[in-house]
Formats: structure tokens, C-alpha cells, sequence
């Protein structure tokens, strides 16, 4: 026997139910509206109130709730309603002009926009500009820099790395080459001062360079291991005696693929004449100033982070000796960087920041 008032029918119009599914999948939908429209759309299929609390983890007077506000006023019942609050002083005209003389013009003094600079010259105050800048994602004191590609061959060469990348061949190696050149062995003037709690490790600004080396290093792409080697010269014959070494550590039953940049020593009558002896071996090269695809890069940032920058060297053995120690580390428990985007993102992206930068929009 049915107790208590009759539930009012929910029926939900085909451009409604558009609405409320989009609200649940936007990423950017505040959580609440999203559990609301979910509500909406559990009740249309006919479900109680008491069922629908269940599938959602909420209060069946919540589901009551929101259930007579869309019933009684559609979509607009499940918005939340304005709250009282000291009204907005600053005008979308003022708002409009900050944001103009942002984006258009630079101050008389200076290259870029400060919040207090920007407050001064349009006569409102600091915090006002700085959630004007924050609302709409300006930061004016940021610069990052770019380099495309002007390779001929671009498209073809990114698609054959990328390829290499997420379709491996089979019975091969994949490995990426470079080199680090110039790694210098600086010691600090001063002895360190360690961290204590509440104050950070201290070093003099000044150094004592003590020589380079140049770490000659191939990244295994399925494994992350690494293959390297240190040589106080950067020419092609110390580039001929790295691929020896990797020779002599890859087994002779695989196919070798080496990507590399387009550096001069890569590319000597030496370098060519030791390739031709050893067929298995197969080089690609990446397009010119586009070292971001060579996996091993990835490498060389994360060696330098951990290992070279904040060292203290008195001698260029006692720097390689550091290097060999994390390359030693570094393949006990090698773990491989995953690539993930598609040649087709990549050069989409490329063609969509290259319209923006050109401003054909097309």
C-alpha cells in the first residue's frame, strides 16, 4: 500500500537532458551542480527518491529537494540562487580597459605590466587588478621562449621518431643519443653552509672551475637504461669510440636504431664509413632545433637536476667519477619515459600555434 503524497511526474525535454548530461561530464562543472543534474537524471528514469540517495550517496530530502525545484522551475531551479552581497564597484568598461592596456601596450619604464604600475595608471587598486589579471589567466611578468623547426623534413622525421617511439620494431634496440658537452666541474669558493630547520643550505655565489667533460650517454627507450661515457673532448672521435661502446653492449642479434641530432660530429666521412660497416645499425636524425624530441634530453635534465647542478667538484675526475656513480644507480632500477602524443597531436599543435602566432586564425 502507497504511503504519503504522490511524487509530481519529472519529465525531462531531450534539449533539458542535453543540458544536465553536459553539466555532469564538463570537467570544470562545480561538484555540486553536477551531483544536482545527476539527480535530475536518475529521477527522470522513474527511480524513488529514497533509490536515487542511494546511487548517489546523498539524503533522500536532498533528492526531494532539487526534484521540486526543476519540476517548479526547470533548469533555473538547480542554479544556485544569488547570494546577498556587497554589489561590484568596478565597471565591465573598467575591467575591459585593464585587460586592453594589458594585452596592447607596456608601461613608459618598463617592458611589462606590474599590478602596481597597472593600478596606478588606470586608477583603481592593486588587489582589484590582480583579480582582474587572475580571472582571466594574465600574467604579465612571465615570458617563455619557442623555437620552431625550419627542417624541410619535419613532418616526415617527427613521424618516424614518434613511430619508433610508440611502435618499437621488433628483434631491435631503440636508443637515443647526445651528447652533454661542457659539463663543468666547479667548486664553491667557500665551504658550505648545510640546511638547519628554518634555513635553507647556504653557498657562496662565486665558484672555482676545475674543467669539463662532455657525458656521452644512449637511452634505452623500452628499458630507460642508459649507456655512458665520459670524454674530456667533443669531437667525432670521441663520438666513434661511444659507438663502440654501444656496440659492444647491445647484443649482436639486434637491429641497433639511433636517434640523433644533427650535430657535425654526428655526421663525419668517419662517423658515415663506421655506419656502412655495420649494417644493423640504422641512424635517424631528429629536425634541426627540435632536441624536445630526443627521449634522452629527459635524461639530461634529470641528471643535472639531481646530480650536477648543486655538486661541489675539485677536480673534472671527481665529476665524472659522480656522473658514472648515477649512471650506475640510475640502471638498477632504470624505469622507462613514456611518450604518449601521436605524430598527428604533435603537428596539430604545431599548426594550431602557428596560426595563432601568425594571425591568419585559419
Amino acid at each position: 500500500m502507497m504511503r504519503g503524497r504522490p511524487k509530481a511526474k519529472l519529465v525531462v525535454s531531450p534539449s533539458e537532458r542535453a543540458t544536465l548530461e553536459r553539466w555532469t561530464s564538463r570537467p570544470k562543472t562545480a561538484q555540486a551542480l553536477a551531483c544536482r543534474a545527476r539527480i535530475i537524471l536518475l529521477s527522470a528514469k522513474g527511480l524513488t527518491n529514497r533509490t536515487v540517495a542511494q546511487k548517489l550517496a546523498v539524503t533522500p530530502q536532498m533528492v526531494g529537494k532539487w526534484r521540486a525545484r526543476f519540476i517548479e522551475k526547470r533548469l533555473d531551479g538547480i542554479l544556485d540562487e544569488p547570494r546577498p552581497g556587497r554589489p561590484r564597484k568596478v565597471r565591465d568598461a573598467e575591467i575591459e580597459r585593464v585587460i586592453v592596456r594589458t594585452l596592447e601596450s607596456t608601461p613608459r619604464d618598463a617592458t611589462h605590466w606590474s599590478v602596481r604600475s597597472m593600478a596606478k595608471a588606470s586608477g583603481i587598486t592593486p588587489t582589484t587588478v590582480h583579480r582582474i589579471w587572475r580571472a582571466f589567466s594574465l600574467q604579465p611578468h612571465r615570458t617563455e621562449t619557442f623555437k620552431l623547426s625550419k627542417d624541410p623534413l619535419f613532418v616526415e622525421k617527427v613521424r618516424d621518431i614518434v613511430g619508433l617511439y610508440l611502435n618499437p620494431p621488433e628483434k631491435a634496440v631503440v636508443l637515443c643519443v647526445d651528447e652533454k658537452s661542457q659539463v663543468q666541474a666547479l667548486d664553491r669558493t667557500q665551504p658550505l653552509l648545510p640546511m638547519r630547520p628554518g634555513q635553507a643550505e647556504r653557498r657562496t655565489h662565486d665558484y672555482v672551475r676545475h674543467g669539463t667533460t662532455s657525458l656521452f650517454a644512449a637511452l634505452d627507450v623500452a628499458t630507460g637504461k642508459v649507456i655512458g661515457q665520459c670524454h674530456r673532448r667533443h669531437r667525432a672521435a670521441e663520438f666513434r669510440k661511444f659507438l663502440d661502446t654501444i656496440e659492444a653492449n647491445v647484443p649482436a642479434d639486434l637491429e641497433v636504431h639511433l636517434i640523433a641530432d644533427n650535430y657535425g660530429t654526428h655526421k663525419t666521412a668517419s662517423i658515415r664509413s663506421w655506419l656502412a660497416k655495420r649494417p644493423r645499425f640504422h641512424v635517424h636524425f631528429t629536425p634541426t632545433s627540435a632536441s624536445w624530441i630526443n627521449l634522452v634530453e629527459r635524461f639530461f635534465a634529470t641528471i643535472t637536476a639531481k646530480q650536477i647542478r648543486r655538486g661541489s667538484f675539485r677536480s673534472t675526475r671527481e665529476l665524472e667519477q659522480a656522473i658514472k656513480n648515477y649512471l650506475t644507480m640510475h640502471n638498477e632500477d632504470s624505469k622507462p619515459f613514456i611518450w604518449t602524443k601521436t605524430a598527428d597531436e604533435i603537428l596539430n599543435s604545431i599548426a594550431r600555434f602557428c596560426m595563432r602566432t601568425s594571425g591568419t586564425g585559419h
